[in-house]
């Protein structure tokens, strides 16, 4: 199993959308998102635009 860890300062928007994204592509995938300075929650926008 590859295992796939994306990083992000805030790890609100782009790290997890990646790791949404990737998931998607791939079931066999294992795949994580952090932040260096995680926001207390995830962007509404990118939830919107997932």
């Amino acid at each position: 199993m590859k295992r796939i860890l994306v990083i992000c300062t805030g790890n609100s928007a782009r790290s997890q959308m990646a790791e949404g994204i990737l998931k998607s592509l791939d079931s066999g995938l294992e795949v994580h998102s952090a932040g260096t300075q995680p926001g207390a929650r995830v962007n509404p926008f990118a939830v919107r635009a997932m």
